[in-house]
């Protein structure tokens, strides 16, 4: 198996690891507030679908509670493990965030529709993490 194998690609792999996945840190999640953002809308959906969500804002400050779960302002700080980071994230701002999420060792990381950045992909596919981008 090479590295290119963890970037996922078919609905048939997708839809696999959505079945192997239960709890998921949502990187740059916004408020309830913003409730018509993807970054909101997306995340209320998974956790109406029975995954347990974890929230990860990026700005936000003063907030501390999302979606009903307390939220965490790194990745680091999140207790037990986490099976996927889903990034909501601009591209070019997803390289800040690399050394967080690979010292977390996600089974996965989901770059939500839009954002695509194959260098992080690489990166994070070498180290042996799964990769959805751009879904």
């Amino acid at each position: 198996m090479t590295w290119q194998d963890k970037l996922l690609t078919t609905n048939e792999q997708v839809r696999d690891l959505i079945l192997q996945t239960k709890r998921i840190a949502v990187l740059g999640i916004k408020t309830d507030a913003q409730a018509d953002q993807p970054s909101v809308y997306v995340p209320a959906y998974m956790q109406k679908a029975g995954f347990e969500i974890v929230p990860v804002p990026v700005y936000y400050p003063d907030a501390t509670v999302i979606l009903g779960e307390k939220i965490y302002r790194r990745l680091a700080d999140i207790p037990g493990d986490i099976d996927m980071v889903d990034v909501f994230r601009r591209p070019s701002d997803i390289t800040g965030h690399l050394e967080d999420i690979l010292a977390r060792k996600p089974q996965s990381v989901w770059f939500q529709s839009g954002i695509r950045n194959d260098k992080a992909a690489e990166i994070f596919a070498q180290a042996g993490i799964k990769v959805v981008q751009d879904r």
